[in-house]
């Protein structure tokens, strides 16, 4: 079972869970693994670095959610 998508997963947790999150990061310029560069830590300290406040953040982990959802029913 593939874990929630949540402010505290690891991001290499996501993208090994959820490949098509990366776009959806990089749309964001939200550093990933698969971007290029080995990025260790949660989701929410990745948009952190990139400046996203806490609704910012909820909001991200919200529309990812969203999209996951929609492409696995697709």
């Amino acid at each position: 079972m593939k874990p929630e998508i949540t402010k505290e997963i690891e991001i290499e947790d996501l993208v090994r869970n959820y490949p098509a999150s990366i776009k959806f990061l990089a749309e964001k310029n939200i550093k990933c693994i698969a971007c290029g560069e080995p990025v260790w830590g949660s989701l929410e300290e990745a948009a952190r670095e990139k400046g996203y406040t806490d609704e910012e953040v909820d909001a991200i982990v919200s529309e990812l959610t969203t999209y996951m959802k929609g492409l696995t029913e697709n």
